[in-house]
């Protein structure tokens, strides 16, 4: 029997290390304010680093579609990515209310957790083509989605009906959060500006070369004042809300497409 009933897109060991390595390299890159020497007065953000991260995003997910995603599989990603995209266009407005992240869990779930890291990147992706939202922040929105999908797809597997439910929601939550801490920590310093030691800055701004502690207090005060009672409690609540009244019907359609992709891989396989 394939894997493909074990995932849609299988994560084998190699495919795992190329994810992790990726992950660890995207980490550095998003959280570069905070590993920066200390005692430098002046700061270098690492431009040709992040100009790398669509290439590593590029490897890791040849690496998890090679052999591993028929044309089953891949009409039902194209179909996911669509729709993420047309959802994202229309609901990324007032209060961070995204319906995005809710399709992007589900499918995660159903579909194994090597599919929801793809599905993660490849629907910002398109949502970006789709609302002219290119720039240098769309390879970080498209790593921190598709971590969202994988996690989702390593939930654990044994709950069902409300309980399932009330799982996906509260990760739902949990990871709207995580997602605009993350991309806070990018972008911090370009939106406030850098402050030198010695010269006079805010509370909440970046200062070059300061302690990692007093960095990082700096940005959770920013982060809180500025995104955590606005857009991403926007963004929890519409996870929470669209996961409980819409989730169990999307889960049972997804499940069916599941079921007969599976049919037609084993079919295949005999």
């Amino acid at each position: 029997m394939s894997e493909v009933v074990r995932g849609a897109v299988p994560v084998r060991l190699r495919s795992t290390l190329v994810l992790a390595i990726a992950s660890a390299i995207g980490l550095l890159m998003l959280g570069w304010p905070l590993v920066l020497a200390a005692g430098s007065d002046r700061v270098d953000p690492p431009f040709l680093f992040l100009g790398l991260l669509p290439v590593v995003l590029a490897v890791v997910l040849a690496e998890l579609s090679e052999g591993g995603m028929d044309a089953r599989v891949l009409a039902i990603l194209g179909v996911l990515s669509a729709i993420n995209a047309v959802l994202r266009g229309v609901s990324a407005g007032t209060s961070g209310i995204e319906l995005v992240f809710f399709l992007l869990i589900l499918g995660g779930r159903v579909f194994g957790a090597g599919f929801g890291f793809v599905l993660g990147c490849t629907s910002l992706f398109a949502s970006a083509l789709l609302t002219a939202g290119v720039g240098p922040w769309l390879p970080f929105q498209m790593l921190v989605a598709g971590w969202v999908g994988l996690g989702a797809g390593l939930l654990p597997r044994r709950a069902r009906g409300r309980s399932e439910i009330a799982m996906l929601a509260a990760y739902g939550v949990l990871s709207a959060y995580l997602y605009g801490l993350l991309m806070n920590l990018w972008g911090w310093p370009f939106l406030l500006g850098v402050e030198v030691p010695g010269q006079d800055a805010t509370q909440l701004s970046y200062v070059a070369g300061a302690p990692l502690l007093e960095n990082l207090h700096r940005f959770v005060l920013y982060t809180l004042l500025t995104s955590t009672g606005g857009w991403d409690t926007g963004r929890a609540i519409t996870n929470a809300l669209a996961i409980a009244l819409l989730g169990p019907a999307v889960l049972t359609t997804l499940r069916r497409a599941a079921r007969r992709a599976r049919v037609l891989q084993v079919s295949q396989g005999m």
